[in-house]
């Protein structure tokens, strides 16, 4: 008579029906199954947690420092994971190229001051009808060019980290100088140093990477079904480090490998505790709050057929309860269902339950 009951349970199950009935266990049967239980966790105010993630840097927030143009490195003044302030010099470097571009610099001054000199002189020709007009033209078309090849020159050494001051007091002293110093653009930590004294550099070759890591970013990769209620602004937290942020962009396209969409957040708070390139996991406010919503160990769920269920301890077993999966991370679940929340559940020991659930074995 019993095979013939569970045959049938067996074939209710299969064809998608999940009976509600309890699993009537003693104590000496629980232990001897193995089957632990643990209060359902508080309820979750509308979050879904244990998203994986990965701290980034912000765009805008990353420079990478190169030599404007070839040279040898002199003198490295920092190291990996110095803290820097704006306009902080980072190396030394001799690069005949900067004397060269100097040279040229005060050739295209000499050249500029003659051309205006005789344009001024032509201008003055001109007006009092002593010179045609053809040759004021060609002398103020020269001085054209040659404030043109001067504002050229001038911005090469600007690119090279000349200041004003610096050109200026090179046009008055023809002091020619092959030293080049590498200067910090923000305030921030030295990420990457790629140049050792000694080495010959090529123009434009990277020598530090700065950045400021204050805000901190976070990719978080997403199921699409676990996006239902996520909005632009949610509360981002990183529980383990004290972290949080908000939401700041949603991705529009599904990734290629496994379906996921990509979140963009900004962690104002705990960036502290954080580093770039550090994998977390990450819990991401919904506007579904009002559902009740419970975070429960992935061991507690079974699954039977097409539905997800969990066991609740009665006074005389366990029941089996249906619940919604809203997101399985890599250690919990997120499930909503009619609960109250007072309720104790099965978070080891479930496959033994389960097997009662569906008949196969157990007791008389």
């Amino acid at each position: 008579m019993r095979s013939i009951f569970s045959f049938l349970l067996l074939l209710c199950v299969s064809a998608g029906t999940v009976f509600a009935k309890d699993i009537e266990l003693n104590a000496q049967q629980i232990q001897a199954l193995g089957i632990s239980t643990a209060k359902l966790p508080s309820r979750s105010a509308g979050e879904l947690a244990g998203i994986p993630a990965q701290v980034v840097i912000p765009g805008n927030q990353l420079f990478i420092v190169s030599t404007p143009m070839a040279a040898m490195v002199e003198q490295t003044l920092v190291g990996v994971g110095d803290h820097v302030h704006k306009g902080q010099t980072l190396a030394r470097l001799q690069s005949p190229a900067l004397a060269e571009a100097q040279r040229g610099m005060l050739q295209a001054s000499t050249q500029a001051q003659l051309a205006r000199e005789n344009f001024t002189r032509d201008e003055q020709l001109w007006k009092d009808g002593i010179i045609s007009e053809s040759r004021y033209r060609s002398a103020r078309s020269q001085n054209i060019e040659a404030s043109a090849a001067l504002a050229e020159k001038r911005q090469v050494l600007k690119l090279a980290g000349m200041s004003n001051a610096a050109i200026a007091a090179l046009q008055s002293g023809d002091n020619l100088n092959s030293l080049l110093s590498i200067t910090s653009p923000i305030a921030g930590v030295i990420l990457e140093k790629s140049a050792d004294a000694g080495q010959r550099l090529d123009g434009a070759m990277p020598i530090f990477k700065v950045a400021k890591l204050y805000p901190l970013g976070l990719e978080i990769q997403i199921p699409l079904n676990s996006t239902q209620g996520i909005k632009e602004g949610a509360t981002v937290k990183i529980a383990a480090y004290g972290a949080s942020g908000k939401l700041i962009a949603m991705g529009h396209g599904l990734s290629d490998g496994n379906q996921t969409i990509l979140l963009r957040a900004l962690i104002t708070k705990g960036t502290q505790n954080l580093r770039p390139g550090q994998h977390v996991e990450a819990s991401i406010a919904t506007g579904e709050s009002n559902k009740a919503q419970w975070n429960i160990p992935n061991a507690a769920l079974a699954r039977v057929d097409n539905k997800v269920m969990i066991f609740i301890k009665t006074a005389n077993g366990f029941k089996a309860q249906e619940v919604t999966v809203l997101h399985e991370g890599a250690q919990n679940t997120l499930i909503t269902s009619m609960l109250s929340g007072k309720e104790a559940i099965a978070v080891s020991g479930v496959a033994a339950l389960k097997a009662q659930f569906m008949g196969i074995g157990g007791g008389e």
